[in-house]
């Protein structure tokens, strides 16, 4: 098999619109052909300039560098590149980050408004919002390095941040939230250590009313 045949061969096996990382590819054929990192990384770029040039993989489109996708035609046109899946490799992959913002409150059922933008919290984020202009999204760093253990605690507490600064539409949106915090099993005294340290005073007073919804 040659690298041009191993490189069209593993690209057949992503899905359609999935991100190909030619760094990914690189790892790959190292470990195949016994190549150094910087030898496979040189192979896959001439295989893959080879394909976008040549008819061979008429599908292949460059999203921007480094990161390619399989196109497919349909009725309302050509598909393009998985945007949730570039958001989470980049910004969420290691229980780096969350979505938070006016999307999470719609997902939770607190409002019918529809964000025009989305925005996640993400230990890859500087030290201010600043705006993904080729993924459409904006980032923001967390009030504390998420981890696996206190994400989902700084997510819901975002939301607590949030609803008082939204137009929150639910009819009762504490119970909600408070249905929320027991359906995925969070600890209120977590939650209120979590958010003396970190958040502010309102979010406080609103975590303590939320947990007089419990049933």
């Amino acid at each position: 098999m040659t690298y041009m045949d191993f490189v069209e061969n593993r690209i057949q096996d992503y899905d359609f619109g999935a991100p190909v990382y030619t760094s990914s590819l690189a790892q790959s054929m190292a470990e195949e052909f016994q190549l150094s990192q910087k030898e496979a990384s040189a192979a896959v770029a001439v295989a893959v300039k080879r394909l976008m040039d040549g008819k061979g993989m008429s599908e292949l489109r460059f999203f921007q560098k480094g990161i390619y996708y399989r196109a497919k035609m349909t009725p309302f046109g050509e598909t393009g590149i998985n945007k949730d899946a570039l958001i989470a490799d980049k910004y969420l992959a290691g229980d780096n980050g969350y979505e938070t913002g006016l999307a999470l409150l719609h997902r939770m059922g607190l409002t019918t408004q529809i964000p025009a933008q989305r925005v996640f919290a993400t230990n890859k984020a500087a030290n201010c919002i600043r705006a993904d202009k080729a993924l459409g999204i904006l980032i923001c760093p967390p009030k504390v390095k998420i981890s696996a253990k206190n994400k989902r605690y700084l997510q819901m507490l975002d939301a607590i941040d949030t609803i008082g600064k939204a137009p929150v539409d639910a009819e009762n949106p504490y119970r909600l939230i408070a249905s929320h915090i027991q359906n995925i099993g969070l600890d209120y005294g977590e939650l209120l250590s979590i958010a003396g340290k970190y958040y502010n005073r309102n979010t406080v007073f609103t975590l303590a009313q939320i947990a007089g919804e419990r049933n």
